[in-house]
């Protein structure tokens, strides 16, 4: 049984990013799954947060939001500060970040991601940390004296998993995002190994069969996706790039 956008249930959406998408950052991709579009950009600068200076450490953090209009109704600008659900993400975010960031040898630097969601039909924090590494590693290789191979120690990415119908599906979009009984978001690295595991059974409890499955369904995703990062920074000639 296909899913309502024909896809089966180990498919993710087709996937793009598109390095260098702007011009003035030291980093920038845009991320598409599917119709989520997400700007991640990467920028640099030469001073660390105050509990880290003189410690010879470099800092990444993140912020997160979402336009007016990414959504399929109007959303007030956060213009008294992030809410919530922002906080969340942005935060998970820099996590995902760090967890590959050798800080010793970034130096005391501060890479500020921002990422800006500018059409949303679910997997924007998702889609974030996937665009987010490639972004942080442009802006790292552009960093004089850096060696960015040794401050990326492994690639990171994330995708959602879920329960929509009484079966696991990957890459959730909205409509299924809305009606599943399960919902899921996994980071993992390149090597494999969990980041950060998000998981909510919205209806019904869910068995340790169940969950097993969906992470081994979320590991092959993330797999792809890594392959799409790696494609990506290895083709330093090329903007774009899709699954």
């Amino acid at each position: 049984m296909s899913r309502p956008d024909g896809r089966g249930p180990e498919q993710l959406r087709p996937t793009t990013l598109t390095r260098d998408f702007l011009v003035h950052p030291e980093g920038s991709v845009l991320v598409e799954f599917g119709v989520t579009k997400v700007i991640c950009t990467a920028t640099v600068e030469d001073r660390v947060p105050s509990f880290l200076k003189g410690q010879g450490q470099g800092w990444v953090t993140a912020e997160y939001a979402m336009l007016p209009r990414s959504t399929n109704t109007r959303t007030a600008r956060e213009n008294r500060g992030p809410s919530g659900r922002s906080q969340e993400i942005q935060r998970l975010v820099g996590r995902a970040l760090r967890a590959v960031t050798d800080r010793g040898k970034l130096g005391e630097r501060t890479v500020w991601i921002d990422c800006d969601v500018i059409q949303a039909d679910g997997g924007t924090r998702t889609a974030a940390i996937t665009g987010s590494f490639v972004a942080l590693a442009d802006a790292v290789g552009r960093i004089a004296g850096v060696n960015a191979g040794a401050v990326l120690r492994d690639c990171v990415a994330a995708v959602s998993v879920g329960v929509v119908g009484g079966r696991p599906v990957l890459d959730l979009n909205y409509a299924e995002d809305s009606a599943a009984e399960v919902d899921m978001n996994v980071v993992m690295t390149g090597g494999g190994a969990f980041v950060e595991v998000q998981g909510t059974a919205e209806q019904v409890p869910f068995q340790r069969a169940r969950l097993d499955e969906m992470l081994g369904l979320a590991e092959s995703g993330i797999r792809r996706l890594v392959d799409l990062q790696r494609q990506a920074l290895q083709a330093r000639g090329e903007r774009v790039f899709r699954l």
